[in-house]
């Protein structure tokens, strides 16, 4: 059976087992006696290993086959969980990890066995064996049988009503077998299974119990076929016939091993009969068996409690959504050109012309709205794994640090998603590093001794914010000022006339770290200036607000959307330009007697607020249109808590824009952030306020 069909769904279920697994052992850190957290564990355990187990890893089956029995021992109380099991059990996390990630580069998982951490879930389960050894021998036995009913109480309710067994229908071939089998000694049983309706991957499943069973005997038969099984023509339920050596317990076992089987039944046939009655013989003995074993032990047909509503979520490749996204792009652009030829040709247009395009409008608007909300995703899918990376830093420095999260539901495209992990996690490595002081420090300082580090997200506007920091040294501007008058970033001169704010903006130049000493947590060679260069290619902003003795806050600003957006229109110097509405603060008409010059820049006083202007004709090296003598026509700004006034010719209105990338050929002007197509064919470029300011 070729499995690498199922390579992605493993992957991805692979990796939402193993932040279940995560967030569960932080839990059972501080709740070692938490029965849901436990069963929740033993049940990820259980169905990783049969997942890898279908793929054919063996190394991850092996590893996850010895967490699930450590944790059946756990759910019996005969293995108390402590703090050494804990760190064991996130070495094994990271192990599983690496598994996976080695899978999703080649597909392989890799020649590590970890028998350290075999060894060592082993000894656990040895140190329970010696405890036991003074009991009778049935006892011993008993936690296996508790597993088995604890598993069913998981998997299924009992419900007598449910008899689907199958009277299986045997051909003269497989009499003989059958006849010729029960006369050397061997057993023959006939196994129904039931596969959990959750399950996504029905045939994988079924083709595991296949291969557990075929390890302890023979399928003579199965209802359906096994083409038909593979061919996932099945629906929750498969019979067989077997012949074996084993026991009907040791079938039964092999089967539930399997993950999502939510049951299996296994009854003795008797095969007696002549040859010529054994087809009638063996029919009656597989419906006798039914009847005794599935009237008491059949799953339930009403859902189990919280189990999951099944397909009602798809997985969508990401590309699939960029190719959709750029139709809806198109449609935009056509229905922009649509409104310019009616427009420019001032044709005598009808009122139900104007009907149609304003109903198109609001039809491409709604398409977008509803493309953009199926690309949105939970920033939770990023910051979910932090709690882990600062319990792991906690360890590694000494320190105790708490980790605070809120708004991990707030929404952002999913490609910004994807990039955004990286600058979060450096900034919170920063903020265990750097940021928090040692505990005897804090103690000196009056803090409590446990450190917070800290991650918001919220919406605001048509912005995300993402604000990282902690409650610890803040950053000491004195000692930037120094060490950038010592690389020759800054004279003492500007130096004496820079705002804190701007010398602390310092720490995002290439490589420019206080750091008496590079640790391998934070830095590496690896400043605040990867975070800029990676938010800003995400077309967002970040800052930082910091004051010494009480720690720094990091702000990152994102659009929630990076393809579609409104823009206010715009003329310099006869060309066309785009700048986001959502940069904009207002537009001011300006005499030219109100602009000023400070340090020899030109400057206006807005409402009380001195505001540094930018002539863009200038900027771009094009001659302006307007006269020297007329108002200026000035866009105000807003990048932070910074303002600017850009000085334009002409404003041609608002209009809903699609953002065209310029390529990597085109990547020097840092002022011009993309390009777009206007409705009459034209380009117009882009401009980023935010390298404006």
């Amino acid at each position: 059976m070729d499995v690498t069909q199922y390579l992605e769904i493993f992957l991805d279920e692979t990796k939402e087992h193993l932040q279940t697994l995560s967030d569960q052992f932080m839990i059972l850190e501080q709740e070692p006696e938490n029965m849901d957290t436990i069963n929740e564990i033993f049940r990820s355990a259980h169905t990783l290993k049969g997942m890898a187990g279908t793929m054919g890893y063996k190394r991850m089956q092996n590893l996850t086959h010895d967490m699930e029995n450590v944790f059946s021992e756990v759910r019996n109380n005969t293995i108390k969980v402590d703090g050494n099991m804990v760190d064991l059990l996130f070495q094994c996390l990271d192990a599983l990890e690496e598994y996976t990630e080695n899978i999703a580069a080649s597909s392989d998982e890799g020649d590590n066995d970890n028998e350290h951490l075999i060894k060592a879930l082993n000894d656990y389960l040895e140190g329970k064996t010696q405890a036991s050894a003074k009991e009778a021998q049935p006892k011993a036995e008993e936690p296996e049988a508790k597993e088995e009913s604890a598993e069913a109480q998981d998997e299924a309710a009992e419900d007598p009503s449910k008899e689907k067994w199958t009277a299986i229908k045997l051909g003269s071939t497989e009499n003989t077998v059958l006849t010729e089998a029960v006369s050397q000694g061997k057993k023959v049983f006939g196994v129904t299974v039931y596969v959990q309706e959750s399950c996504i991957l029905k045939a994988a499943r079924a083709f595991l119990v296949f291969k557990a069973i075929e390890e302890l005997g023979e399928i003579i038969v199965s209802v359906p076929s096994a083409q038909d099984i593979e061919d996932e023509k099945f629906e929750f339920d498969f019979s067989m016939i077997v012949i074996t050596d084993s026991d009907a317990d040791a079938v039964k076992k092999a089967v539930m091993n399997v993950s999502e089987i939510e049951a299996a039944y296994v009854g003795p046939i008797q095969i007696e009969a002549p040859k010529k009655e054994a087809e009638k013989q063996t029919q009656k003995a597989v419906a006798q068996t039914a009847a005794e074993g599935g009237a008491k032990n059949a799953p339930a047909d009403k859902k189990a409690v919280g189990k999951p509503i099944v397909n009602r979520t798809v997985r969508v490749d990401i590309e699939k959504l960029d190719v959709l996204m750029n139709l809806v792009s198109e449609l935009i652009i056509a229905k922009n050109s649509l409104v310019s030829a009616s427009a420019q040709e001032g044709m005598e247009t009808s009122g139900a012309f104007n009907e149609q395009i304003e109903y198109l409008e609001s039809v491409t608007t709604n398409l977008h709205e509803s493309v953009m909300k199926v690309r949105m995703v939970p920033i939770e899918n990023v910051v979910q794994k932090f709690p882990k990376m600062i319990r792991d830093l906690s360890k590694q420095l000494n320190k105790k640090i708490t980790l605070k999260m809120s708004g991990e539901e707030t929404e952002l495209d999913r490609t910004v998603v994807d990039e955004i992990g990286d600058p979060l996690m450096h900034l919170l490595r920063n903020s265990a590093d750097h940021g928090l002081e040692t505990p005897d420090v804090r103690v000196q300082r009056g803090k409590p001794e446990e450190g917070t580090v800290f991650l918001n997200a919220y919406q605001d506007g048509n912005t995300v914010v993402i604000e990282v920091g902690d409650d610890g040294n803040g950053i000491n501007v004195e000692a930037v000022k120094q060490k950038a008058i010592e690389r020759g970033t800054i004279t003492h001169e500007q130096a004496e006339n820079m705002e804190d704010k701007d010398i602390v903006n310092l720490l995002f130049l290439p490589s420019f770290s206080t750091a008496k000493q590079v640790t391998d947590i934070s830095g590496r060679g690896v400043g605040l200036d990867v975070v800029k260069s990676k938010i800003e290619s995400l077309s967002g902003e970040v800052d930082v607000k910091t004051k010494l003795g009480e720690g720094s806050t990091f702000t990152i600003r994102l659009p929630l959307t990076l393809a579609i957006i409104q823009a206010l229109m715009v003329e310099i110097g006869g060309e066309k330009y785009a700048i986001s509405l959502g940069s904009i603060q207002t537009i001011e008409d300006v005499a030219k007697s109100e602009v000023k010059l400070v340090e020899n820049k030109e400057v206006m006083n807005l409402r009380g607020t001195v505001v540094p202007l930018i002539r863009m004709n200038k900027v771009l090296s094009i001659e302006s249109t307007k006269s020297p003598d007329e108002n200026l026509l000035v866009i105000i700004v807003k990048k932070g808590d910074k303002l600017a006034g850009l000085i334009v010719d002409e404003l041609m209105g608002q209009q809903e824009i699609v953002i065209k990338s310029l390529g990597r050929y085109i990547n020097k002007s840092k002022i011009i952030s993309g390009a777009t197509i206007l409705g009459d064919g034209e380009v117009a470029l882009i401009l980023d306020t935010n390298a404006l300011i």
